[in-house]
Parts: structure tokens; C-alpha cells; sequence
């Protein structure tokens, strides 16, 4: 049986020795894990989840572990929601899945509208696909087909030798990640993911990340703050006749390692934009639906980007769904006549699937209901003060929070911010003892990540920031 002694029990849920030495055969023998070193994996004993309670994962032996990262970011108020359960099973007993190409279905255009609604300014239409790599690839292809219909309108009366279609390329950030499939990986500046399969990858231009502790410019941190911005602002105004847009994670780099942004950064990425006529691009995939502590992180500055991806929380953990939302003009580039073939020459089979819209809507109707953002902000503050405490480990060389996204980045010299040998395996290790301890959590390297339902209570969230505590003491020092 699993050994996890700290982790609250449940008595209800009592499952045999057999049945779970039959699952981890099976999970052994035949699945093959995302991001997960498989010959590692196998040789530990799995956690196998079997049920939700609110922010409580469930194992096969009936313990509970509150989950630390809202299964990947994606949960919002919490497993098992009746809500959100309730119009998934409404909508089964009219209809699974009906396809979007050429046809309609009542929630996937029911809640198009509330996207519009809840979303920056400007940003009035919906392509729907899958997963947020899909909603990242749809940008993309949108944003280099719009300028190639644009500049063959503005070109069509000009001779044969004018230069058409140089747009071509896009300014991504070191430390970002928008996702795993090709076209997502040629705008990824993480090395560590994205280096091998660089020989399948359309160039673009990489600015600096806003990662002011490690600061690839070679700055101290109060000096870096906002050269990023400028260093970027230079790549653009030097190669904006060749370039479709930037595209960046507002505020926050997720998988880059909870990388705060500067105060400012964002909006001053907007304003390049606009003076070098190019189109901005928010991958909100992990930032949207509430985890900065407003509905988008663009909204903390007032920035309406040009087009925008949105995926994780979209439907309150429940289905796979995804969303990219355009600006009127970049839609009325794709209107045409039929024999002039503007149109936009993507989909996905399950693009705009009802049960998942379904889950969508009633996951916004809670976010209204339950004054998610506004009780969130006392949760907030509560987790500013209690992460405060972390600066004082020896072992901690950067805590950074933006609402509920939170990193922190174990060193082991805090004076030199010397990380620790990647083989030592020091944030795996940290998060295998919060494990024990009742939480889920996982590192991005020694970078230890949180991520909680936002409807987790301030008793559940002092629980989890001691586990994560004592883990790290235990680990590290």
C-alpha cells in the first residue's frame, strides 16, 4: 500500500492490496507520463487518484492530499463542484458533441458571448479549439494569415516587384512557454523543453525574460526592472517591417518558473506594439480566469492585447476547452468573397464541444454567484504575509507571488544565488515530502510551484504554506 503516513485518512474508501497492485501494473507496464522521467517513475511507488472533494484529491486507499496545483492550474472552485456537475449531466441528455464546422450549438455560442463579455476591450471574436498549445497555434496562424490578406489589399494596385508577405516572423520572451506542439515550441524560450526540437522550428526573434532575479542582461535586480522591456522594444523597432507580433504571458510566466513581471512592463509592451504597428499576442492559458486575482492578468494594467488565448480554467477543471479570442479588424481580414480563399483553414474535431461549453458557463456563473475574485483578494493578502516568512530560509533565494500564482526558487548559496546541481533533484525532493505530508504540489526544477483552487479557504492555505514549509527545512537545511 501507498506510503503516505501524514496524509489525512478517509475510512470510507477501503480498496484492496490486489486492486491497487493490479493499477500500478497497468500504469507501469503500459502508460507513458507527460513530463515525467519514466525510469525514474516506475521505480517509486505511483499515487493513484480516484475521487475529488473540493480541494482534496482522493487515493485508491481513501487518503486525501489537498492539491497544491489545482490539477495543473486548471481547477477552480473545486472537485466535484454540483453546479458545474449539474449542467454537464443537462446537457448529456440533449447532446454530446455536434460539430462547429459549418454548424451551430447552443452553449458553445452561449458562451462565446460571455467570453466577449468578460475579456478586454476590443477582443469581439471566438475560435474555439482545445487545449491552450491549440488556442496558442490559432493565434499564430490567425495573426500571419491577417497580415498576409492585409498587405495583399494594400499591395493590389502596386506592380509585380513590391515586397509582399515579409511578415513573417514573431518576438517571443526568454522563459516562456505557450505550449508543446510545433508551432507553440518556435515561440518557447525554455531550453530545457524546446532546445532539441529546434531543427523543426520557424525562426523568430527571443527578447529577454522579465526575470529580474536572474537577470540575462547581466543587471543587479533594482536595475534590471524595466531594461527588459526596452531590450525588446529595440529587437521590434529593428525588424517591425518583417515582424507579425509579439507574443508573451501577461504578468506572469507560468512554466518558466512563476516569473513576476515588473510593475509597468506590460503595459510599456502594449505601447511598442502600437507604435510599431505590430499585433500583440496574450497567451492568458494560465494566467486567465482569476489566478492573478482579476478575471485576466491584462486587466491589471489596462491592456487590451490583439489577440488572446485562453484555456486551463476555462471550464473549472472539468473538460478540455480552449479559446482564441480576435479584434474585430483582424476578423474582417478573412472576409472575402469565397473565390478569393481568405478563409481561416483550421479546426479541431471537438472545437466548440457543448458538454464542455456547458461546464464553461456554469463555471462563470460561480466566478458571479460565489464573488470569486472579490473574496480572493483577503486570500491574497493572507498568502503575502505568510510567504514572507520563506525570505528567512537560508535556502530560499526569491519568493514571487502574483495572486494565486506563486513560486519559490530554492538555491543552494543565497549570497551568490548558486542553484543547486541539477542532478541533486532538490525541488522533486521538497515536493515528494509535501506529498507525505498531505500535499500535491510539483517543481519547475528547484523552482517550487503553488497554485491553489481559488476557492481554497484561508485554513486550507495556511496548511498547504506549512507543508511547503517544513518540506523545504527538512530538504534543504
Amino acid at each position: 500500500m501507498q506510503n503516505n503516513k501524514n496524509a489525512i485518512q478517509d475510512p470510507v474508501l477501503k480498496d484492496s492490496d490486489e486492486e491497487f497492485k493490479r493499477l500500478v501494473e497497468y500504469d507501469r507496464k503500459y502508460l507513458w507520463h507527460p513530463f515525467t522521467q519514466m525510469k525514474d517513475y516506475i521505480q517509486e511507488e505511483p499515487l493513484i487518484i480516484t475521487k475529488g472533494e473540493g480541494v482534496y484529491l482522493i487515493d485508491l486507499t481513501g487518503k486525501k492530499y489537498l492539491d497544491g496545483v489545482s490539477s495543473l492550474w486548471v481547477n477552480i472552485h473545486g472537485h466535484r463542484r454540483p453546479e458545474i456537475d449539474q449542467a454537464i449531466i443537462e446537457q448529456l441528455n440533449k447532446i454530446a458533441h455536434t460539430t462547429l464546422l459549418g454548424l451551430a450549438n447552443e452553449p458553445a455560442a452561449l458562451l462565446a458571448k460571455r467570453l466577449v463579455e468578460i475579456t478586454p476591450k476590443g477582443l469581439d471574436r471566438v475560435f474555439y479549439s482545445d487545449t491552450g498549445a491549440t488556442a496558442v497555434e490559432i493565434a499564430l496562424k490567425i495573426a500571419y494569415q491577417y497580415w498576409f490578406q492585409k498587405e495583399d489589399n494594400d499591395n493590389a494596385a502596386n506592380t509585380k516587384d513590391t515586397p509582399r508577405y515579409r511578415r513573417t516572423k514573431f518576438v517571443y520572451l526568454e522563459n516562456g512557454y505557450h505550449g508543446d506542439t510545433i508551432g507553440a515550441v518556435s515561440v518557447g524560450g525554455i531550453p530545457l523543453f524546446h532546445e532539441i526540437y529546434k531543427p523543426l522550428l520557424f525562426d523568430s526573434f527571443k527578447a529577454p525574460s522579465p526575470y529580474c532575479y536572474r537577470c540575462s542582461l547581466g543587471l543587479e535586480k533594482d536595475s534590471c526592472n524595466m531594461a527588459c522591456v526596452e531590450e525588446l522594444g529595440k529587437i521590434v523597432e529593428n525588424h517591425r517591417n518583417e515582424l507579425v507580433g509579439v507574443i508573451l504571458e501577461p504578468l506572469v510566466q507560468g512554466a518558466g518558473g512563476m516569473i513576476v513581471a515588473p510593475e509597468g512592463y506590460l503595459k510599456r509592451a502594449r505601447e511598442i506594439c502600437t507604435k510599431n504597428n505590430i499585433l500583440l499576442i496574450a497567451d492568458e492559458v494560465a494566467t486567465g480566469f482569476g489566478r492573478t486575482g482579476k478575471m485576466f492578468a491584462c486587466e491589471h494594467e489596462n491592456v487590451s492585447p490583439d489577440l488572446m488565448a485562453v484555456a486551463k480554467g476555462i471550464s473549472g477543471g472539468y473538460l478540455p476547452l480552449a479559446a482564441t479570442l480576435a479584434s474585430e479588424q483582424i476578423y474582417d481580414a478573412f472576409l472575402a468573397e469565397y473565390q478569393k480563399k481568405r478563409t481561416f483553414y483550421h479546426g479541431h474535431t471537438y472545437t466548440g464541444n457543448p458538454l464542455a461549453c456547458a461546464a464553461a458557463l456554469a463555471n462563470l456563473d460561480i466566478f458571479e454567484k460565489d464573488q470569486t475574485i472579490i473574496k480572493m483578494q483577503e486570500k491574497i493578502k493572507f498568502l503575502n504575509e505568510q510567504l514572507t516568512k520563506f525570505n528567512d530560509l537560508k535556502h530560499v533565494g526569491e519568493v514571487r507571488q502574483k495572486g494565486f500564482l506563486i513560486g519559490i526558487e530554492l538555491v543552494k548559496d543565497k549570497r551568490t544565488k548558486e542553484p543547486y546541481p541539477w542532478e541533486q533533484r532538490t525541488g522533486g525532493k521538497v515536493i515528494m515530502t509535501a506529498r507525505d505530508r498531505g500535499l500535491v504540489i510539483r517543481p519547475l526544477g528547484d523552482v517550487i510551484v503553488v497554485n491553489p483552487p481559488l476557492c481554497s479557504t484561508i485554513e486550507e492555505l495556511g496548511k498547504m504554506v506549512e507543508i511547503i514549509k517544513e518540506s523545504i527545512i527538512m530538504i534543504t537545511e
